[in-house]
């Protein structure tokens, strides 16, 4: 362990069910990253069955994403709501395997699903590094 509190697994509800409480297990098995385990600026390369999105987490649910023809070819500020399994039940704040992300897009009223997420990519940029002053001799 780093120090870091670790995410807690779900354990099927007796309120839900079968079919939520599976694909909410099912989930977990694939796969995923939970935003609130990302560090700012930390890179994920999302390869879904039609497009490869990179996202560059700025905190909170906030990023910088591309890789769509239409909706982000080049880099926009989105709002990620979670992922979803096709339906309106959506894991928040979960970018999963299996599933179809969710962002919500500044130039359109209703949410963005993607095609389903074959596989997620973490790269975590180096913090800048303090800034070197030369050695004056004498």
């Amino acid at each position: 362990m780093n120090g870091e509190s670790p995410t807690q697994l779900f354990r099927p509800h007796a309120n839900l069910c079968d079919r939520v409480n599976h694909n909410i297990v099912q989930s977990e098995i694939e796969g995923g990253v939970f935003l609130n385990d990302l560090e700012p600026r930390t890179i994920l390369f999302i390869q879904t069955q039609h497009h490869c999105y990179t996202a560059v987490f700025m905190g909170d649910n906030q990023a910088l994403l591309w890789g769509h023809p239409q909706f982000c070819p080049r880099p926009i500020s989105v709002s990620i709501v979670g992922s979803t399994w096709g339906g309106t039940m959506v894991k928040s704040r979960f970018v999963g395997r299996g599933m179809r992300l969710e962002f919500n897009h500044p130039e359109y009223s209703t949410p963005i699903v993607t095609s389903p997420i074959r596989e997620i990519q973490e790269r975590r940029t180096a913090a800048p590094r303090p800034a070197r002053r030369a050695l004056v001799r004498n």
